[in-house]
């Protein structure tokens, strides 16, 4: 009953939307924008910081008008970076902590825009890869894990900024922006004048069309050795999307996981990433 209720709500907004497209079109986009770039959640309270991150040097960050935080656990001088997805935050890596711990090696986990402890509403890649930048330039990581949409982050990164990153895992991670956005619009049933706005506005903001938003581009003829990881049975990034990006990185190891879901949280994977990272 509630999967129906949430539905019906789903496909009201969609319909409110499309009918405001023909009346007030800027304000039909305004809100299918922040519809899509807006997290629900993932956001974390100053008095509320899990255990996990609480242990972490913590640092706070400021890049343009944004402000973003950052955890570090103090290693040697080489450092691992981690980059989380879509409506999560830097304690998604507890569980690979305990592994990544054990290389010795610094790590440090950033909370992306609009999301655990950094600033802001509005999510969106480019943004979030200039707050990797930043990071980058701080601590000049060697190796870098990114899990969903923060993997898909790490392939715009590397084709804009071209970091001499030495290894790259992917976790779960979307290849191509337009499946992203059909998904949405399929999912609010949204009319072509609403989807155009949207390409449109994509191209002019960022200056890359939709069809060049694709990590499987971004990561083409990579030299970096890579690990790509990828669930049979992912329902919110299908396995073909993994598949996009290792069929065109060819330094790329790609790995096939089954039963694990989107949150690709398993013992065995983790150790793989620590074997392939040593």
């Amino acid at each position: 009953m509630k999967k129906v209720f949430q539905f019906l709500i789903v496909k009201s907004v969609g319909c409110y939307i499309n009918l405001l497209s023909y009346i007030a079109p800027k304000k039909a986009f305004a809100l299918a924008y922040k519809l899509f770039s807006e997290p629900r959640k993932g956001k974390i309270k100053p008095n509320a910081v899990p255990k996990t991150l609480q242990k972490a040097e913590q640092e706070t960050h400021i890049h343009n008008q944004h402000q973003f935080q950052t955890y570090k656990w103090n290693g040697n001088e080489d450092v691992i970076l981690l980059i989380h997805g879509w409506e999560s935050n830097a304690s998604r890596w507890k569980k690979l902590l305990n592994h990544l711990k054990k290389t010795g090696k610094t790590i440090i986990a950033i909370d992306g825009p609009a999301h655990g402890m950094s600033s802001g509403k509005e999510f969106n890649v480019p943004t979030y890869a200039e707050y990797i930048d930043k990071i980058v330039q701080k601590y000049n990581p060697k190796i870098v894990i990114g899990h969903s949409i923060g993997g898909n982050a790490i392939a715009y990164f590397q084709a804009h900024y071209n970091h001499n990153f030495e290894k790259i895992v992917l976790l779960g991670a979307p290849s191509d922006f337009k499946v992203i956005l059909d998904n949405y619009i399929k999912m609010l049933s949204l009319n072509k004048r609403v989807h155009q706005s949207l390409i449109d506005y994509t191209k002019q903001r960022f200056k890359v069309t939709i069809e060049d938003f694709s990590a499987a581009k971004f990561m083409k003829d990579s030299k970096i050795s890579g690990l790509i990881a990828h669930d049979v049975h992912d329902t919110v990034v299908l396995f073909e999307e993994g598949k996009k990006i290792s069929n065109a990185w060819k330094a790329a190891e790609f790995v096939e996981t089954k039963g694990l879901g989107h949150s690709m949280h398993d013992a065995y994977l983790y150790q793989t990433i620590v074997d392939f990272i040593q």
